[in-house]
């Protein structure tokens, strides 16, 4: 049986400046991981974090642009594997934003979990990216409120 992880999160920002944390890789390093991405269908790209030997996972996640419509919807592979190089976890990411009063709802669906993993590989996911997506308005508000000058 397959489980995914579906998340929503509501910024009160308008859905572009949303979109920036989803698309632009020194944005997107800043609340998930350092990585390669480039928002074109097709590219490949990696996430990168440090091994994590006791969870069996090497630090690198494998990725692919499935599909991508601007402000409103961002997929991708997600693959990450064991410190032997075997692929443990083949799964999807789609985001997608719907501009709301006063800011965007930000849904995050992440398929591809099955009953062969371990369940916990599953929940540190879930608690992860729920900690992680929490960063994205705190980032947006920090940058709309910085002062200092260039």
């Amino acid at each position: 049986m397959e489980k995914s992880i579906n998340q929503i999160l509501f910024v009160n920002r308008t859905p572009s400046e949303v979109w920036e944390y989803l698309t632009r890789p020194e944005l997107m390093e800043l609340w998930l991981m350092k990585n390669d991405f480039q928002p074109v269908l097709g590219h490949e790209f990696q996430f990168r974090h440090n091994p994590l030997p006791n969870f069996n996972f090497s630090g690198i996640v494998y990725c692919k642009v499935l599909e991508i419509v601007p402000l409103k919807k961002l997929s991708y592979s997600w693959k990450g594997g064991g410190t032997d190089g075997t692929i443990t976890l083949d799964s999807v990411v789609v985001w997608t934003l719907v501009e709301k009063d006063n800011g965007t709802e930000l849904q995050l669906v992440h398929t591809g979990f099955t009953d062969q993993l371990h369940p916990m590989v599953y929940s540190i996911m879930n608690d992860g990216w729920r900690q992680n997506t929490q960063k994205i308005p705190v980032l947006i508000n920090n940058a709309k409120h910085d002062t200092t000058e260039a």
